[in-house]
């Protein structure tokens, strides 16, 4: 599985973490920014990621910033992408369970680093289930054409 991941200056520090949580797993993952605790535009960030993930380049996406909302609004604007902000375990594993889900939002000033690589886990590992689920990921795919 490749994962593109990103954040902002507000998620900097936390991405750097889940980096090296990714590494640890093994997973291969290609890092798109920031590079920085310099002050950013989350957009910046989020499009060249929802991009990738969207046209297939990467399996799925995580993408950080202060809230984790900011950077998920400008993800899900992308076709193709269904970013879920999630700050608890449950959430991450009904996101890719029911919403296949293919992009993690999390926000470093809500959440650690120790909660934070329980979700990321929880969320890599965890398949969509389809049956009833696909006809509403259907739906929503319906929206942006």
């Amino acid at each position: 599985m490749k994962i593109a991941i990103g954040s902002d200056h507000g998620g900097f520090t936390l991405k750097e973490d889940i980096k090296k949580y990714l590494t640890e797993l093994g997973y291969e993952y290609q890092d798109f920014g920031t590079h920085s605790t310099e002050s950013c535009d989350y957009p910046d960030i989020s499009v060249p990621v929802g991009k990738a993930v969207a046209a297939g380049e990467f399996d799925r996406g995580i993408l950080i910033c202060g809230t984790g909302v900011g950077i998920g609004i400008a993800a899900n604007k992308i076709a193709g992408v269904r970013a879920a902000l999630c700050h608890d375990t449950f959430s991450a594993h009904a996101s890719r369970e029911h919403n296949n889900a293919n992009i993690l939002t999390m926000g470093e000033r809500v959440i650690g680093p120790g909660l934070a690589r329980d979700i990321v886990k929880i969320w890599l590992t965890t398949e969509f289930e389809g049956g009833r689920h696909e006809r509403r990921i259907d739906k929503i795919s319906a929206l942006e054409k």
